[in-house]
C-alpha cells in the first residue's frame, strides 16, 4: 500500500496519477466500500471516511480491512487536522478519525508521500 497525503489543492491527485499511470482510480466522494477494496487507487479518501461516518460506520478497522482485501491500494487523502478546531461535533470527530486512520495506514504502508505545491516527497520508504 502507498499513502499520499497533503493539504487541500496541493496537487496530490496529479502527483498520484503521474506516479501510477496504469492505475484504475475510484473517487472517495462516490465510491462504495466494495469499489474501494477492488480499485488500484482512491483519491478523496478523507471524503470517503466522512461519508462512512455519516452513515454510522466505524472507520477505525478500515486500515486492517484494506490490508487484508487490497494491500496494493494507493490512497490519496487530504490532511484535515490543521487550523481552527470546528465547533460542530461531527466535524471534530471526522478530523480526529481521518488523523487516526491515516496514522494507522502510514504504519502499514510500504511508502508514504507528502505533497506540497505539487512536489511529492517520500517520507517513509519501507
Amino acid at each position: 500500500m502507498e499513502l499520499i497525503i497533503g493539504g487541500a489543492y496541493q496537487g496530490k491527485r496529479a502527483y498520484a496519477k503521474k506516479r501510477f499511470p496504469q492505475a484504475v482510480w475510484e473517487d472517495g466522494e462516490s465510491c462504495t466500500l466494495e469499489g474501494l477494496l477492488a480499485a488500484d487507487g482512491v483519491y478523496h479518501f478523507h471524503i470517503f471516511l466522512d461519508r462512512q461516518m455519516r452513515a454510522g460506520a466505524d472507520v477505525q478497522g478500515l486500515p486492517e480491512l484494506i490490508m487484508e482485501k487490497n494491500p496494493d491500494l494507493v490512497i490519496v487523502s487530504d490532511e484535515v487536522g490543521y487550523g481552527v478546531v470546528p465547533v460542530d461535533a461531527h466535524e471534530r470527530a471526522f478530523r480526529e478519525a481521518v488523523g487516526r486512520v491515516c496514522c494507522q495506514l502510514a504504519k502499514k504502508a510500504d511508502r508514504v508521500h507528502r505533497v506540497v505545491c505539487g512536489i511529492g516527497t517520500v517520507i517513509k520508504d519501507a
